[in-house]
Parts: C-alpha cells; sequence; structure tokens
C-alpha cells in the first residue's frame, strides 16, 4: 500500500474548496427537496461557493469560523477560544465541509490548531506552517 503524502495547500478533492460535500455530490447547499437548483447559486458539480462564516470544527470541538476563504487556505477567527486569535488553516487539513449545517470539518485537535505558528505575512511563513502540519498529519 502506498503512504499518503500530505499536501498542505491542496484541497483533498476539489468539491471541499466550494460546492459539495462529499455525501450529496449531485446536490448543492441551495438545492430544492424535489432537485431544483435555487438560481441564484448556478449549481452543478463544482459551482463556487463562499465557506465565509462556516463554522470550523476540530476533531474535538469547535475552534471558530472561516473569516475569508482562499483557494488554498482559510482564514479562521477563533473568537475567544485562543484570545481572538486568527489562524491560517492550509486546505489539505481540511477533511469535508458540511454545506447543510455550513461546517468545515478538519482533521486536527484544537490543541494542534492553537500550538501551530501564529499568523505572520512574512514569506516563510507559509513553510514554517505547511511543515508544522505535515508533522501533526495522522497524530491525534
Amino acid at each position: 500500500m502506498e503512504a499518503s503524502v500530505f499536501n498542505a495547500w491542496s484541497w483533498r478533492t476539489p468539491a471541499l474548496g466550494g460546492g459539495h460535500d462529499q455525501t450529496t455530490p449531485d446536490q448543492g447547499p441551495d438545492d430544492e427537496p424535489d432537485g431544483e437548483v435555487a438560481a441564484a447559486n448556478g449549481g452543478g458539480p463544482g459551482f463556487s461557493l463562499d465557506l465565509t462564516g462556516y463554522a470550523v470544527m476540530a476533531v474535538d470541538g469547535e475552534i471558530g469560523k472561516v473569516e475569508k476563504a482562499g483557494e488554498t487556505d482559510l482564514v479562521v477567527d477563533t473568537g475567544p477560544w485562543i484570545f481572538g486569535r486568527t489562524v491560517l488553516l492550509p486546505a489539505g487539513v481540511v477533511e469535508r465541509v458540511d454545506h447543510r449545517s455550513r461546517t468545515v470539518h478538519v482533521d486536527r485537535t484544537r490543541e494542534q490548531i492553537k500550538d501551530a505558528p501564529e499568523y505572520n505575512p512574512e514569506p516563510d511563513y507559509r513553510d514554517r506552517l505547511a511543515g508544522y502540519y505535515r508533522d501533526t498529519y495522522g497524530r491525534q
């Protein structure tokens, strides 16, 4: 069996970056029960969906809300949980997105996210963050 390689900056499946979760691949969050797609979202596989405002759930509890969703990462406002700290979560830690409950599930613990390098706009920050999450891959 081939070992899985963790890529911090790519979504596990393109659908996680906006669009559908893995449990309802043919239905978007605004689809009507009879299968009709709400006109506002454009519908269909891979349609764009902004994850801003979605709750972020670690394996052991909620950690905050998505402040901004990028192509390769999520900026998460942790609110009072980590004293208002903003964290950057690479797309590779996203396990699934549940659009019905507006929740992003990540495969890390609250403690692992709390211990991640504090957000910093310096050029080497993304490399340090990717290294941190790569080192914690598979540990819980």
